[in-house]
């Protein structure tokens, strides 16, 4: 039989303080930035440094890593080189108010433009007024409305004339006007005109119906007339007002000479205010003492006068000398491209191009844009928007209802804006590659990935850069200094996360919690610096708090509501290893794992398979049992085994394949009706040559076991089956590595499945002689023998024996 024990030293790395050449971080020189990311870190400074459009960043890595830090530290840097990017304001189209104009202005200019617009209509509500009152205007008012009712008075003189050499009357009624013929100055009567002779009263009828109709001539000129006179009035009103509209827009424009965008504004704006100088009439600005009047209150809620303010959509005016660097936590649709917001007005949603409001992508606008990819993915609109935003080069402000066709009636279409903007999408690698595979666009506009990767070598170079990276979080957060054994404590802590003797885990958020509640610790007990036992008892109270379902198992197997057992030996039965995962809490615990044979057609069953209970890694880890079997045992007859496996107790699905030594070994104990050890318990996974592959967990697998065993009373006689592969993954507890010191507990590693059955079961595992015949009194030599018989027996049976309510192999 191999020696397949392992020594405490094997089972733990432990970081010797007494090489370190300080005795607090205090004493060392801080390392800024992320630890190990060389390779990420130079894929972010490419992409932050490229100004073509497609060299987007994908950051991936795990959570906690640090990959947004690091990140956001880059994007600073390269954004302190770049230049600070100008002003965009919205304002009125006045040939088309449903699609405003931006425009583009110096830095601090939006602010400035929108402040002496305000000045502008505060003036105008004052001089425009007053203007139309003065003597002046009125008497050019007087004059023309005299010119015009003169005009007047003159055709209807001569109409009345006219009727009078006619012999006939305009009389003016309340109805309007009537004609009537007169002799001698008096009206005659229409029964008088009925007496006179036929020829007189032709006369009379020719008259009157000729006076009628030149009557209504006239009549019919009068609303020309009158609009001619409305005309001349507003040539008057804007002559007078463009007086004062000049006087105002060449102060308003005086500090702004110098920006051509503005030209074509102006010279619309005085023309338009021009238009609509009576809307300054309106106000009432009454004069009052008061500090606000009510006047000018209007000038900025009114919406009539809305076509003349600034909506200031991106200003730097203010900020860090810098490109921006815009951090989105909720990447919505609104909060991406920006909205457009309504008014109430009488019972009716009404909007403006002052009620654009911007987006992330308007404020990152010529620097840089973070967003979480998971959160943009999930938000309705968002991704496909962000893409047509890059695609297009502008920022296109799209409303939810607009875009999925539920608004019919006209809505605003603010003009674009152009974008020149670097977006960073920080997720994990799954995410990365589903995106890669089902999204045609994301190669476009994602060139660059930013790989984290979860660890790095452990090594007298990287154990240097680590304790100098918590000088720098030491420095950051303003904590205690960390003494050289607190140092050593928190690596021994990165290769337990990163469970490997030879890693150190870069899940950095994880290391430095740790770091954070020893602070906290050390405060509590005023000590000057944080050391290994404030680390340790960190580590100890955070795992102490998320044990409870754990405890709640450990209290069910020692109820013995959940069948474990730790001593004795049992034919067929064993001892597996299983981990739980809670959100980031893991834990292992040990799981009956039973086998039973009897003849059959070579089938080795499932039981979690056919129950649907497990996955289809599990399914094939039992399939390769059946391959083992077949190819090591009776190689002259066929497989004449009905097989089956079964997770006792467990109720939940059950995937993939480090229980797979477990179960063959299960499997030969019952055909050598050999039996195993319930002392130990047995994880790994086999190969179809029997080989032990490594899995994952091995730490928490131990340790959940050594629980359960300690809880019973540890005999000696206890321990735990690992493959040989996973050896330089223990990191194990302090208290396991002691009771193995102690000789209270064992860990054995094996690179067969024959190293396994030996230590289970005390007897030789069995090799083939030269005549080919496994040597007697082996576990193999009995299963082949086992196997052997079922050949017979089923051979006798005529070869179509199958064991009794078997599933149909072809289920």
């Amino acid at each position: 039989m191999s020696d397949t024990a392992l020594s405490p030293d094997e089972l733990r790395r432990v970081c010797d303080p007494a090489e370190f050449e300080f005795a607090t971080t205090a004493d060392l020189e801080p390392l800024e930035g992320p630890l190990g990311q060389g390779r990420g870190m130079e894929a972010i400074r490419l992409s932050a440094q490229m100004k073509h459009r497609r060299f987007n960043l994908y950051v991936q890595g795990p959570r906690g890593s640090g990959r947004k830090s690091a990140v956001l530290r880059v994007l600073e840097e390269e954004a302190a080189s770049r230049p600070i990017p100008k002003d965009w304001v919205y304002v009125q189209n006045f040939e088309d108010a449903d699609q405003p104009n931006a425009i583009c202005l110096p830095r601090g200019q939006g602010v400035r433009l929108r402040n002496a617009m305000a000045r502008l209509l505060e003036e105008l509500a004052n001089h425009i007024p007053a203007l139309l009152v003065s003597e002046d205007y009125q008497n050019k008012r007087m004059a023309l409305e005299q010119d015009y009712n003169a005009r007047r008075e003159e055709a209807f003189d001569a109409l009345r004339q006219k009727a009078e050499a006619r012999n006939v009357a305009i009389l003016s009624t309340p109805m309007g006007f009537s004609l009537a013929a007169k002799r001698d100055d008096e009206i005659v009567k229409p029964e008088v005109i009925e007496k006179l002779p036929e020829e007189e009263r032709i006369q009379i009828r020719d008259a009157v119906a000729e006076i009628q109709s030149e009557l209504e001539d006239f009549l019919l000129d009068q609303p020309e007339l009158e609009r001619e006179q409305r005309d001349a009035l507003t040539r008057l009103n804007a002559e007078m007002a463009r007086i004062a509209v000049d006087a105002a827009v060449d102060r308003a424009c005086r500090g702004f000479v110098e920006i051509d965008e503005l030209g074509p504004y102006f010279t619309a704006l005085r023309d338009d205010l021009v238009a609509h100088a009576d809307l300054f009439l309106s106000l009432d600005l009454g004069r009052s003492k008061a500090p606000f009047p009510a006047g000018l209150a209007a000038l900025r809620e009114d919406p009539q006068f809305h076509r003349y303010h600034v909506n200031v959509v991106v200003t730097h005016e203010g900020d860090a000398d810098r490109a921006p660097v815009v951090e989105e936590s909720l990447p919505t649709l609104a909060n991406l491209t920006g909205q457009i917001d309504y008014m109430a007005m009488q019972g009716v949603l009404v909007t403006d191009f002052t009620q654009i409001k911007p987006g992330a992508l308007h404020r990152a606008n010529g620097g840089f844009l973070v967003l979480d990819a998971r959160r943009v993915l999930a938000e309705p609109l968002a991704w496909d928007a962000l893409k047509r935003c890059l695609e297009t080069e502008a920022v296109h402000v799209i409303t939810p209802g607009e875009r999925l066709g539920l608004i019919s009636t006209t809505t605003m279409k603010p003009e674009p804006i152009p974008l020149d903007v670097r977006v960073v999408l920080v997720g994990d690698r799954m995410l990365h590659m589903l995106l890669a595979e089902y999204d045609p666009d994301f190669d476009k506009f994602f060139r660059v990935t930013a790989d984290f990767g979860p660890d790095m070598v452990r090594d007298a170079d990287s154990i240097a850069l680590f304790a100098r990276r918590v000088a720098a979080l030491v420095e950051e957060e303003a904590l205690r200094p960390v003494t050289a054994d607190g140092v050593a404590a928190l690596i021994d802590a990165a290769s337990r996360a990163s469970a490997d003797q030879e890693k150190l885990s870069l899940r950095i958020e994880t290391l430095w919690d740790i770091l954070r509640e020893g602070n906290h610790y050390a405060r509590q007990e005023g000590a000057e610096a944080i050391s290994a036992k404030h680390v340790n008892g960190a580590i100890t109270a955070a795992e102490e708090r998320r044990r409870l379902i754990r405890d709640r198992m450990r209290e069910m197997i020692a109820r013995e509501q959940i069948l474990i057992s730790t001593r004795g030996s049992e034919i067929g039965q064993i001892n597996g290893l299983t981990v739980s995962a809670l959100g980031e809490e893991s834990f292992g615990a040990p799981v009956r794992i039973t086998a039973r044979v009897r003849v059959g057609s070579g089938r080795v069953v499932d039981i979690e398979r056919e129950a649907k209970l497990g996955g289809p890694i599990h399914s094939k880890a039992v399939l390769i049992l059946s391959g083992y079997l077949a190819a090591r045992y009776v190689p002259d007859a066929p497989l004449s085994l009905w097989a089956s496996l079964v997770f006792e107790q467990s109720y939940g699905g059950v995937e993939g394949d480090s229980a797979s030594l477990a179960e063959l070994c299960a499997l030969m104990s019952a055909l050598a009706e050999v039996p195993i050890s319930q002392s130990f318990a047995v994880t790994g996974s086999v190969n179809q040559m029997g080989d032990v592959q490594p899995i994952g967990g091995v730490n928490e697998k131990i340790e959940g076991f050594f629980e359960v065993c300690r809880t019973e009373g540890l005999t000696g006689r206890q321990g735990v089956l690992i493959p040989r592969s996973n050896v330089e993954n223990l990191m194990l507890k302090p208290e396991v590595v002691e009771a193995v010191r102690a000789g209270q507990f064992q860990i054995h590693a094996v690179s067969h499945v024959d190293e396994a059955i030996e230590q289970l079961t005390g007897l030789p595992a069995g090799l083939r002689d030269l005549h080919g015949a496994f040597e007697d009194g082996s576990v193999n030599a009995n299963i082949e023998v086992k196997l052997l018989d079922f050949a017979q027996t089923r051979a006798a049976m005529g070869g179509s024996y199958e064991a009794p309510n078997s599933p149909d192999p072809e289920d």
